[in-house]
């Protein structure tokens, strides 16, 4: 499986315990919309390793104490630590109408009914007020509130978001 059809759900930050356990640091708003999952693609010296799941258990702090097949001691835990985890995109529950989900629109271009084309999705940044798309210009990072007065429509075929921003607003970082 390529990369480009993974979804990074987060990375291994530690061992756990002496039977080949591992903290994954994961997206849990993800990982609680998938119903079962079965196996991870770990990046390990450039390489996409997959591993099957014995058995997962979700922690506070978007964690999760995982088991994987074949790791059975510290020490083969211990290769595993810092590394990125991946899940094929094809099993990420997919939003319906315009609610947008940053697994999706990364890369989807921006289309404001003044400016006409504003750039690319680079990424979603959740906010706790609120969240944010962030949309690359010409190396230029602009910020979009993501509420239903500026987002108008998602096309997800042709992948183009239109926004109408308030008057300035992408004039402010221009």
């Amino acid at each position: 499986m390529k990369q480009d059809e993974l979804f990074q759900l987060g990375k291994i930050v530690r061992t756990f315990g002496s039977k080949g356990e591992l903290v994954f640091q994961v997206d849990t708003e993800i990982l609680d919309r998938i119903k079962k999952l079965e196996s991870v693609f770990v990046k390990l010296n450039e390489n996409l390793v997959p591993f099957f799941i014995e058995r997962l258990e979700r922690r506070p702090k978007s964690q999760a104490i995982v088991k994987l097949m074949d790791v059975d001691s510290t020490d083969d835990a211990t290769l595993l630590a810092g590394c990125l985890i991946f899940i094929p995109a094809a099993i990420l529950p997919k939003p319906a109408g315009s609610k947008l989900s940053p697994y999706e629109i990364e890369g989807f271009t921006v289309i404001d009914a003044v400016r006409g084309e504003t750039g690319t999705v680079r990424a979603v940044l959740e906010m706790p007020q609120q969240s944010l798309l962030a949309i690359d210009f010409n190396g230029k990072e602009i910020l979009v509130p993501i509420v239903e007065e500026i987002v108008k429509k998602v096309d997800r075929k042709k992948k183009l978001i239109f926004i109408e921003a308030p008057e300035g607003l992408i004039d402010l970082y221009l």
